[in-house]
């Protein structure tokens, strides 16, 4: 599927985030519910997000101090280990998201929620920018109930702050299983970063992303 050449605009005010902060390839598949239980003895938590283009939403977190990886894949749809072309067909029920497996120490889920919320326009119902679709939907697929209503919380209250001139639309949901994306997929904006939607979409992004939080990115 063509994905359309144009920059996405950021949407949220500065104010918000300090708001937000205050309160609170070939295929290769693997299945990463298992990787979670594993994780149950270690420092390390899970989040997962849907927010657009997977490759987006994969460059941004991807750099945040405490994040240990970021796996772009499919999730909340029917369909049994669907390719990436099924996905595109809008017939899976899947969204494009990521898994984000983070250090809880050294990063928080409320702090995940603020640069989901900030990297995203969560008033477009299945579309970001020109990527339409259900598999573009904003949604938020929560591990545990503690999660769960830290996500209510922020949409909530985001909703009334008045900052978006639309209702949110973003769905807050169980998460039940995440199908990785091809090998191609991942990793992509870095390795693929001079194609024609890593300079005019994902560069752009990660470039406001960078200054807005400039204070949670790892050091290189």
């Amino acid at each position: 599927m063509m994905k359309i050449f144009l920059i996405v605009v950021g949407i949220a005010a500065a104010s918000v985030i300090l708001f937000l902060a205050v309160t609170g390839p070939g295929k290769n598949k693997t299945d990463h519910q298992g990787e979670e239980k594993s994780m149950a003895t270690t420092a390390l938590d899970t989040a997962t997000f849907a927010s657009g283009c997977f490759w987006c939403v994969e460059a941004v977190f991807q750099n945040l101090k405490g994040v240990q990886s970021v796996v772009s894949g499919y999730t909340g749809g029917s369909t049994v280990d669907p390719t990436y072309e099924e996905v595109c067909s809008g017939s899976t029920g899947h969204a494009e998201a990521c898994q984000i497996v983070y250090d809880s120490k050294v990063i928080t889920y409320p702090e995940l929620l603020e640069v989901f919320w900030k990297t995203h326009d969560p008033t477009t119902l299945n579309r970001q920018g020109n990527d339409s679709g259900t598999q573009y939907r904003s949604a938020i697929f929560y591990h545990n109930e503690e999660q769960k209503k830290l996500a209510e919380h922020y949409k909530r209250e985001l909703g009334s702050s008045g900052v978006f001139d639309a209702p949110i639309v973003t769905e807050i949901v169980p998460f039940t299983k995440f199908y990785s994306a091809e090998n191609y997929h991942q990793n992509y904006f870095n390795e693929h970063g001079a194609q024609p939607y890593c300079l005019f979409v994902i560069r752009p992004k990660v470039e406001k992303f960078k200054k807005v939080f400039k204070d949670k990115l790892k050091e290189k």
